[in-house]
Order: C-alpha cells, then sequence, then structure tokens
C-alpha cells in the first residue's frame, strides 16, 4: 500500500469537506469534556454510589486519553490515519451510548474509560491528516481553524451540558454525541489516507508504566479524602511515584521512547511542561469547584451552574484568539506572566458571601473567577458541616464541599470535588436553596 492514496502535488479535491469531519471531531472530544463537568452532580444523584464517583465520571476519561494519546498516534503513523481515525470515531460514540443507558456509576465510569481511549485514538490524527490533504498557504489557515474550533466548544460545552441536563436528563448530554460521530463518519470517506514513510513502532512497555504510574498516582489522591487518607493511600501513592521513576529510565533507554528524553536538555522545555501542567491543574479544579459549589453549596440548578461558568469560557475564547493574534507578536514570553496576575487576581478577588452577606440574594453568573469561588467555606471544616447536615437532615446524608481557596493552590481532583457521602434525598435531587451544611450566611 502507497503511503498516500493521492499525489502531493495536486490540490485534493474534498480536502475542506474532510477539514470539517476533523474539526468536527475535536469539538466532539473537548464538548464531552466539559458537558459531564457541569452534569456530575446530577449524575450522582441519579445513580448514586461513592461520593468520589463525581470526580471518576470526568477523570476515567482524561486519564486514558492523556496516557494513550502518544500511542495512538503511533497507530496512525503505522496503520493509516484516516482508518485509526475512523476506528476511534465508531469506538467513540458506542461508548457515549453505553454512557447513556449506564444503569450505575460503575458502568459509567468504564464506558468513560472507552470513550477517553478512542478519544486517543482521533485527536492525534488531525494536524496529521491536514498536512496531507493541504499545502503552502491553505495548510496554515487550515491549522488556524483548529483554534477557534476549540475556544467555541469551550464556551459551548457547558451550556449545552446545562441545558441538556436541565430540559431532558443528564443522559442526553452523552446521546448529543451521536449525530455528531454520525456526520463524521459520514465525511470520512473524503479523508485522504495517509502514513509515516517509516513510523516508529509502539513503546508497549512505556505504555503500561505510563497507565499504571498515573492510575497509582491519581486513585488515592481522588479516594483518599472520602476514605480519611489510610496507610493505604499513601502506600499506592508512593508507588505510583516509583512506577513513574520506572517509566522515566525506562524512556531514556527504549529505541522508541514515548516521550523523546532529548527535549529535557534544554532547561525551558521542563519548566514549560511543569508550567502548564499547574495551570491547567489550577483551571480545571476550579471548574470543579465553581460547578460543585453553585449546585451543593447555593442550592442552584445546574442550568445556573452552566451559565456560572458562561463568563469564563467566553473570556477564555476571545483572550485566546487576541493573543495568538496581537500580543504574542508584540509581547512575548511576558505575557504569560501578565496572564497569570490577572488570573490570580480574579480567584483572590473578595465574595460578598465571605463577609457573610449573600443570604436571600439572587444568583447571577460570575463574571471572574473571583466571583467564581462564590461562598467560601474557609470558616469551618468539611467534617463539621457534614455533622450539621445529618441533624438537620434526620441523619439522612448531606452535602459539603471542600474550600474552595484549599482546592485552587492544590487542584487535585480530591480537593476539588464534594465530600457528600451516600445516596442523597429527593431535596437533593431538585435544590430550593443553600445546603444545609453551608456556613452561615450562605
Amino acid at each position: 500500500m502507497v503511503v498516500r492514496s493521492e499525489v502531493r502535488g495536486a490540490a485534493y479535491r474534498w480536502r475542506w469537506v474532510a477539514l470539517g469531519a476533523l474539526l468536527v471531531a475535536e469539538a466532539m472530544n473537548l464538548l464531552d469534556a466539559t458537558i459531564v463537568q457541569v452534569a456530575g452532580p446530577v449524575i450522582h444523584a441519579d445513580l448514586g454510589g461513592a461520593a468520589s464517583d463525581v470526580q471518576w465520571f470526568s477523570a476515567a476519561y482524561t486519564l486514558p486519553f492523556a496516557v494513550l494519546l502518544v500511542t495512538g498516534g503511533r497507530l496512525g503513523d503505522m496503520l493509516g490515519r484516516r482508518r485509526v481515525f475512523t476506528v476511534g470515531v465508531l469506538g467513540f460514540v458506542l461508548a457515549s451510548v453505553f454512557c447513556a443507558v449506564s444503569p450505575g456509576a460503575g458502568t459509567l465510569i468504564g464506558a468513560r474509560v472507552v470513550q477517553g481511549a478512542a478519544a486517543a485514538l482521533i485527536i492525534p490524527q488531525t494536524i496529521g491528516l491536514i498536512r496531507a490533504m493541504f499545502d503552502g498557504a491553505e495548510m496554515a489557515k487550515a491549522l488556524g481553524w483548529i483554534g477557534p474550533v476549540m475556544g467555541l466548544s469551550a464556551v459551548c460545552g457547558p451550556v449545552l451540558g446545562s441545558v441538556l441536563t436541565h430540559a431532558w436528563t443528564w443522559r442526553a448530554a452523552f446521546l448529543v454525541n451521536v449525530p455528531l460521530a454520525a456526520a463524521v463518519l459520514a465525511m470520512a470517506p473524503a479523508m485522504r489516507e495517509d502514513r509515516a514513510p517509516s513510523p516508529p513502532r509502539p513503546d508497549v512497555p512505556g505504555t503500561l508504566l505510563a497507565v499504571a504510574g498515573s492510575a497509582l498516582v491519581i486513585y488515592p489522591l481522588i479516594e483518599g479524602d472520602t476514605a480519611g487518607w489510610p496507610p493505604r493511600m499513601w502506600a499506592l501513592l508512593f508507588a505510583g511515584a516509583v512506577v513513574l521513576v520506572l517509566f522515566g529510565f525506562h524512556q531514556r533507554m527504549t529505541p522508541h521512547p514515548l516521550v523523546e528524553p532529548s527535549l529535557f536538555r534544554d532547561r525551558g522545555f521542563p519548566a514549560a511542561l511543569a508550567t502548564s501542567t499547574l495551570f491547567f491543574a489550577v483551571v480545571n479544579g476550579l471548574t470543579v469547584v465553581v460547578v460543585l459549589q453553585v449546585q451543593l453549596g447555593l442550592g442552584r440548578d445546574v442550568l445556573t451552574a452552566g451559565l456560572t461558568l458562561l463568563p469564563w469560557s467566553c473570556a477564555l475564547a476571545l483572550s485566546s484568539w487576541a493573543a495568538g493574534t496581537y500580543l504574542v507578536p508584540k509581547v512575548g514570553p511576558r505575557l504569560m506572566a501578565w496572564g497569570l496576575g490577572l488570573m490570580l487576581a480574579g480567584v483572590s478577588e473578595p465574595s460578598p458571601c465571605i463577609a457573610g452577606t449573600c443570604r436571600g440574594r439572587s444568583w447571577e453568573p460570575w463574571p471572574s473567577w473571583g466571583r467564581a469561588t462564590g461562598c467560601s467555606p474557609s470558616r469551618s471544616s468539611p467534617r463539621r458541616w457534614h455533622g450539621s447536615a445529618l441533624r438537620r437532615r434526620g441523619r439522612r446524608p448531606g452535602f459539603s464541599t471542600p474550600s474552595s481557596s484549599s482546592a485552587a493552590p492544590w487542584a487535585s481532583p480530591s480537593s476539588a470535588a464534594s465530600s457528600f457521602t451516600g445516596r442523597p434525598g429527593p431535596a437533593d435531587r431538585t435544590p430550593s436553596g443553600p445546603r444545609s451544611g453551608w456556613p452561615p450566611g450562605c
């Protein structure tokens, strides 16, 4: 089989149709990641399960997606990018249907794992297929569409998820992938097949080490807070760190590493990697805090939670466009420090609820991350809130959420999620006011 199905000299006839399919697949991935963040508390209220399941609804998707991303790209190099892309989309939509019909939290989490693995087959093929179908100025224009589509998906994801969940059911948030995937599969034959002339072999041992190490670290971070951090959680965390160290040594010795070791010779790369990791950890942690704060802390519905994230999503899309188009060429690396300072100012902006003046106030979407932290429960401990909730609800399990201020700097899944236990009662499914376990005044 030839490397490309057509000669690169002439412009590929169906390139713009194929680009549409690739962009829809990119949007589908981001939509699915953000939709579940908003609908998580509602899903848990319907399916029940452990408190940590709310975090697993998202982590079960992002963990296999991140770990298998490089392997998915190499499979496309070996087997053909269009073929792997099509298989990934088919697996993604089937997993979405299983998510929508899941009878319990465990089934949903398992289906989310399959979704994340399928997304790892889809996303790495995008740039390779664009390079196979476009040349010159058209390639730059085609690649330039990825940013706006991702920004629009970030804006629409929380709102779409909240609208579907509020108007119908949380299951509709997963079924939205069905028409999108059907459109992508219908346009997939228009793509030009492409593969690498000398593809690198998959690093199977490295992939297994990365999966095992990441899982051993993420599991105690999610389950440790709920379990009270027993010794076994610390043992798992230590074992995960050891496995990741072994993964690093393996990458230095294998001829086909997942991560090219030479990248770390320049101090700028590890510094940028650490900065990006911390940045996205904080941002993702804050979005979880906002959703849980609005629904479980303030007692609002899922639609309000989705609209609360709308100012952040719009600002993210607009600032990303402005930065890439105007600011980066003029300011350069200093722009990162400016952005971090602006984000810190928004996070630390005082909220009226901290002073206990938010009782009876109507809820409006937060215009900044400072507003997004909402009623800061730093005056009381989670254990005290939970006891208060049990007493007021007649020993029925209550809800409590850890402090937003403690979740922001660490942004671990456990510190960003709720600390509620047991299956919520009817009052928790249709909230009409602030949760009983929260500090007075909020």
